[in-house]
């Protein structure tokens, strides 16, 4: 819990590099892994690690002439994924598999059809295979569906969300495109569902706020700042990175929207000297001849005679 983190002075007492900086540093650094943690891991969660598409982090965010944003992450949150194989309607088979349903398994699944969606209009080639690839198609189905005959359809099998987040519901995607004579295309599509249409084509653009407490700052201080940002922002999504929470202040905030993520698992570890060491409540405070030689509780004891 973060009411019994450790926790860490505002300032190093020698002049290091601040707590509130070394978090900074550690996300302007961080790899696809590290950020998709903290979507992951904070309590509660923004999203489940297999709906986290592309991910990218700007640390430092100026809103106003006087206000910056400590940190926020864009992610595309994957709304379906395209199934292995293409569709086979084949009533011998058992209708437990996806890709050879029974007619009339097939039929319960897509009774319900949308409207035409179009994806790219008048795009040159080169734009087309991009964002077909990118909405998740294989090389070989993108340029299946570049070369479709007039008035054909591409067919394939997606799975959309559960209401427990895991990508198990059916639902079959028709596309097609349109051939000009100046090498442009148009990319249209199709769905045919049981129940929710499906909310978009493969992924949608998220963004989140970080916001980095400092040890001393009052919980109605943060929150007031947090709630600014989201606002100017147009985001609800926030995480805020503290440790020393009591478990009242946890509550708060996770009861506004807010997820938390201890600071203690970002802070970038430094060169440590055990026996100079502010932090009295670590097993090694003090030993001289301690093996620890980086450490993220290290910082000088003002009161060190060496």
């Amino acid at each position: 819990m973060l009411s019994h983190a450790l926790s860490y002075p505002l300032q190093d007492r020698d002049g290091r590099i601040t707590p509130h900086d070394q978090v900074q540093i550690a996300l302007a650094i961080a790899e696809e892994h590290v950020l998709k943690s903290l979507l992951v891991n904070c309590s509660p969660p923004i999203v489940k690690y297999h709906q986290i598409g592309a991910i990218s982090s700007t640390i430092g965010v100026p809103l106003t002439a006087r206000k910056t944003i400590d940190g926020i992450i864009q992610f595309e949150s994957v709304q379906c994924v395209l199934s292995d194989a293409p569709v086979e309607v084949d009533p011998q088979r058992s209708d437990n598999n996806l890709n050879y349903l029974s007619r009339s398994r097939q039929s319960s699944l897509t009774h319900c059809e949308s409207e035409l969606q179009t994806l790219g209009q008048t795009i040159p080639m080169a734009q087309a295979i991009a964002l077909l690839a990118h909405s998740g198609f294989s090389a070989r189905q993108v340029e299946d569906i570049l070369n479709l005959p007039y008035e054909a359809w591409h067919k394939t099998w997606w799975c959309t969300l559960d209401a427990a987040g895991n990508f198990t519901v059916p639902f079959l995607r028709f596309i097609r495109t349109l051939r000009y004579p100046d090498g442009t295309y148009t990319i249209q599509y199709k769905d045919y569902y049981s129940q929710e249409k499906p909310s978009c084509f493969s992924s949608q653009p998220q963004k989140v706020l970080i916001e980095i407490k400092p040890q001393l700052e009052s919980f109605s201080k943060t929150l007031e700042k947090i709630n600014y940002s989201r606002e100017h922002c147009n985001t609800e999504k926030a995480i805020l990175i503290c440790n020393s929470l009591t478990d009242l202040e946890a509550q708060g905030f996770m009861s506004q929207g807010i997820s938390l993520y201890s600071a203690t698992e970002l802070i970038l570890p430094i060169q440590a000297n055990c026996a100079v060491c502010g932090s009295q409540t670590c097993p090694m405070h003090g030993i001289a001849d301690s093996p620890i030689v980086m450490c993220r509780q290290f910082y000088r004891d003002e009161f060190s005679t060496e």
